[in-house]
């Protein structure tokens, strides 16, 4: 049922009424029909790809599904609401998606990240629309996702890309976890109460409230992310574990060279104690000496580096994508987030700015990112290049979706 979903037409918070119980935001067509890109295949292999979507379950470990502003300088999270993109997510074949809300970022209350008010009031919101529709189920499971899957349904998963929020109170996991979240990161690129982020210059590891979380992270079945980690964070982390984590969304510095990379050390960490490593494109994150612009190229470089070096059993997707304009969010990113004294400095006299552990050319960047540009066109071409480079289809699934299935059974318990 992967590829054939049961979407009535649903649309997000249609129950209330604009402008009275909201403030009216233009959001970007989901499906930008100038930069939407399929990647080409023969008849044969196009119907090959039809029948794999349609009996493998796919799961993406790492999205943002939502519609992003028209004009990306008007926020959308100081409402704390959400716009799920229903219509366009049910084209995309996923049959389970790792929202991670508002990644670590959100200002509804305060600039520097997101607080406990805030993802109770998204997290809040966001279930509410949820209840009032029947294609998304809120996913708690690992059976859950076979019955979206068999219902033509899609499963999804609440995340919350760091636990900046739980501040020092360990039992916060606890109520996260009751409340849906079913996924966190440690940290979101700056350091927290819990460890280091991979933009602080010095690393200090897991704190020892970092250490109780993780345990109790363990105890309630709840998913570790070590994405925004700094290396030693993340290693500390991999270690004390007592159940395999993920990187949701990464690549190797080997073909990328940034912070916001993982070296190749903690990637075969994370493999040898059983864990999932989720490739990712995010906007212009991802590019390799050899693709040096941010495209479905430069992904599939780093999706086969991954698989070669540290085995297809433990390789992912998660792609890290978002319907909006992904490119400007980079550029505005870097401009505003300047001006708060997070790390992002700009080099005098150049449009250069380092951000996110990158040096990032807001002038060179893309207009937008081919092949990669939004959930609904991601794992498909994914599937679609694997399919083309000679990938059977026992491999294909396992990147897709079956290395998730493996750590959510030993996880979620």
């Amino acid at each position: 049922m992967g590829g054939k979903k049961k979407y009535s037409g649903y649309k997000a918070y249609s129950y209330l009424e604009p402008e009275k119980d909201y403030e009216v935001i233009k959001y970007r067509e989901p499906l930008v029909k100038e930069w939407s890109y399929t990647y080409p295949l023969p008849k044969e292999e196009e119907d090959r790809f039809r029948e794999f979507i349609d009996k493998n379950i796919i799961i993406d470990l790492h999205e943002h599904p939502v519609l992003y502003p028209a004009n990306m300088a008007k926020s959308q999270n100081n409402q704390g609401r959400e716009v799920m993109a229903y219509d366009a997510l049910s084209a995309s074949g996923i049959d389970a998606i790792f929202d991670n809300q508002m990644d670590g970022s959100c200002d509804i209350t305060s600039k520097h990240g997101t607080k406990w008010t805030d993802i109770i009031q998204n997290l809040g919101m966001r279930l509410c629309d949820i209840q009032h529709q029947d294609f998304i189920m809120h996913c708690r499971r690992v059976e859950d996702i076979y019955n979206a899957f068999s219902d033509g349904r899609l499963a999804w998963v609440a995340v919350l890309e760091s636990l900046n929020c739980i501040e020092n109170e360990v039992d916060r996991v606890d109520i996260l976890y009751g409340l849906g979240i079913r996924q966190a990161g440690i940290t979101y690129s700056e350091s927290n109460m819990l460890g280091s982020g991979l933009k602080e210059k010095c690393d200090g590891g897991l704190t020892d409230f970092g250490f109780d979380c993780v345990t109790r992270m363990n105890k309630v079945g709840m998913l570790i992310d070590v994405s925004h980690c700094g290396d030693k964070t993340a290693l500390d982390t991999i270690n004390l574990s007592n159940k395999p984590i993920i990187i949701s969304h990464c690549g190797s510095q080997t073909l990328t060279p940034t912070s916001r990379m993982l070296p190749d050390d903690v990637i075969n960490e994370l493999a040898r104690r059983g864990g999932v490593f989720g490739v990712e494109m995010a906007g212009a994150v991802v590019k390799t000496k050899e693709h040096p612009i941010a495209s479905l190229d430069a992904y599939t470089e780093q999706l086969e580096y991954c698989i070669k070096t540290f085995g297809i059993d433990h390789v992912g997707c998660g792609p890290d994508t978002l319907y909006g304009d992904h490119i400007q969010m980079y550029k505005m990113g870097a401009v505003k987030n300047n001006t708060k004294g997070m790390g992002h400095t700009r080099r005098p006299g150049t449009p250069e700015y380092e951000f996110l552990g990158m040096t990032m050319n807001i002038e060179s960047l893309p207009e937008y990112v081919k092949g990669m540009e939004n959930p609904t066109e991601a794992i498909p071409n994914v599937i679609r290049w694997m399919i083309d480079h000679g990938y059977s289809d026992s491999e294909i699934a396992k990147v897709a979706g079956l290395n998730a299935i493996r750590v959510l059974k030993e996880v979620w318990k």
